[in-house]
């Protein structure tokens, strides 16, 4: 059953400060043994992502108070922080909520 929608490439920014590219061919084929990561793997990749992004913020941050960059490179790097700190804390809130739905379950 068609449903006439194809996705053929897909960009998907998770807010960690990087783009990976998705095509159909990496989704329907299985992963091989060396490509394979484990979902901790992925979420401490994120997560050294996101401190990353912080540890850049600040350096940047302080970079524009001695004057060695500019108000714009300064704004441009704490508001992808912020983005980065933002989804990060959106997704522990995902967590919890699915962790309290999980445990409110009827065995």
């Amino acid at each position: 059953m068609s449903t006439g929608l194809e996705i053929s490439s897909l960009n998907l920014d998770l807010g960690f400060g990087n783009v990976r590219q998705v095509s159909s061919a990496s989704i329907s084929a299985p992963a091989t043994g060396a490509e394979q990561t484990s979902f901790a793997d992925t979420l401490k990749s994120a997560g050294l992502d996101v401190v990353n992004s912080l540890k850049n913020a600040e350096a940047a941050s302080v970079a524009g108070i001695k004057g060695d960059a500019g108000p714009y490179e300064v704004a441009a790097t704490m508001m992808e922080a912020e983005q980065n700190l933002r989804m990060t804390v959106a997704i522990r809130d995902k967590f919890i909520q699915s962790y309290l739905e999980i445990s409110r379950m009827q065995i």
